[in-house]
């Protein structure tokens, strides 16, 4: 198991030594952010009346109005392009395009400058050292290769981080099964990827008798979905690996990872100012109370400033959190996960967190998915599973069907199917649909 890494290279990282490197920084990047976004139609109007040389003053910050998901998902590609993304760089000087990376609504494609690049190159880089890599030890890199922009990113940046990679890609690059012939043999030390990815590659290798938790991979790193406690204990005892999350959203970039020590993701606050607030008020809650995260990129807003964008996430912060390595500097933020949501199957809430969860803790579940569906206007939830190679399929069917029914007081179906069905339907999505109501 990796300890977290007490000697990373904080120079070539540049992490800031310091609490008050950070305020100092934030305070004069806020007003190159603001700046830029004055610029553009979208921004002026909603920005009018803010003086930038009392950004430091909380009242000040707090009238600028919180950005949210609806008030981009009205606009038109042609107005985001020309209204709401900075007019002289909207033109000129892209480097590349990123897919926003939500499941529901249109998706836009944020244009990426050369200078944003190199910015959240560093906020990639710092994910290795956080979580516990150290130079020279191989990546196998499972991140999706294609218009979202996490896996490239993530690749690149392991080679920046001085860690040889194989850019493999999720299993419509490379065929899961060579994947796994892969990691055995380079012998990576790492494998990175979706979490619901590393799942089934430890599914495909308990179907072929490959016994994955004693092969060479030390650690995982997960990112871009939900990564439940449930699922944590199943990657760590199916890969016989230390797991490690890591944050980031794509209006913002790669903005915190685990370290081993503080119980949540240490966020790089010198790369993204970030504020939790009550969900209704939008007043600011108190250290460490639930809310909902408020994100300013302080660096990436070269094209596309976004400023105080509401970014769907419940989480807690507390900003002084102890540890042994150079990221304790930065604050600590933690998902309450409280956003994968519910829906109500004959009269009863069905938490998704709590199902999914419920599910990945049965021994005899490799893999699954859950649908609320309608039949001959019945609700019906369906739970469709893999079962782990060697499985009583009666017996595991008759196990689980009791066992919701007295955890969730619901009668469910369960399907069983072939091993690999799940992966194959989830690698054509950017974030696996779990758990799906299709009525």
């Amino acid at each position: 198991m990796n300890e977290p890494s007490t000697d990373a290279p904080v120079d070539k990282l540049m992490i800031p030594r310091s609490a008050a490197d950070i305020a100092r920084f934030q305070s004069d990047r806020k007003r190159w952010v603001v700046r830029q976004a004055m610029q553009s139609p979208f921004h002026a109007k909603r920005l009018a009346g803010i003086d930038i040389d009392r950004l430091d003053e909380p009242e000040m910050w707090r009238r600028i109005p919180i950005l949210d998901k609806d008030e981009l998902r009205a606009l038109s590609d042609q107005q985001f392009y020309t209204e709401f993304c900075h007019p002289t760089t909207a033109t000129n000087g892209i480097a590349e395009f990123w897919r926003s990376g939500g499941t529901t609504g249109r998706p836009l494609f944020y244009p990426r400058s050369h200078e944003d690049i190199e910015a959240a190159m560093l906020g990639f880089s710092r994910v290795f050292a956080c979580a516990g890599a150290t130079a020279g030890q191989r990546v196998h890199a499972s991140f999706p290769l294609g218009i979202h922009p996490a896996g490239q990113m993530m690749a690149r940046a392991a080679e920046r981080a001085d860690l040889p990679v194989l850019w493999a890609g999720a299993g419509t690059t490379t065929p899961s099964g060579l994947q796994l012939e892969l990691l055995h043999r380079l012998g990576a030390k790492v494998w990175m990827g979706m979490s619901s990815y590393g799942l089934h590659l430890a599914n495909l290798a308990d179907q072929n008798g490959i016994d994955l938790a004693s092969g060479a991979v030390e650690l995982v790193i997960c990112s871009a979905e939900p990564l439940s406690a449930a699922k944590r204990e199943k990657l760590e005892r199916m890969w016989g690996a230390t797991v490690r999350d890591s944050f980031g959203m794509t209006e913002a970039g790669m903005m915190g990872a685990e370290d081993g020590e503080a119980d949540g993701f240490r966020v790089w606050s010198d790369l993204f100012l970030t504020e939790v607030v009550h969900p209704e008020t939008r007043e600011p809650v108190v250290d460490g109370e639930v809310g909902a995260l408020v994100v300013t990129p302080l660096m990436t807003a070269n094209i596309t400033p976004f400023v105080r964008w509401l970014s769907g996430d419940l989480v807690t912060q507390r900003l002084n959190v102890a540890g042994r390595t150079p990221f304790s500097v930065f604050p600590v933020v933690k998902h309450a996960h409280r956003t994968a949501g519910f829906f109500k199957v004959r009269g009863i809430n069905i938490n998704h967190a709590e199902l999914e969860d419920f599910v990945f803790r049965n021994p005899a579940v490799n893999d699954f998915k859950c649908e609320a569906l309608t039949f001959a206007d019945k609700d019906v939830l369906r739970v469709s599973v893999e079962l782990k190679r060697g499985t009583d399929a009666d017996r595991a069917v008759a196990g689980l069907v009791g066992e919701i029914r007295n955890t969730f007081e619901m009668q469910a179906e369960i399907v069983v199917l072939e091993s690999g069905t799940l992966a194959r339907e989830f690698e054509s999505s950017v974030k696996a649909p779990r758990i799906v109501d299709r009525r």
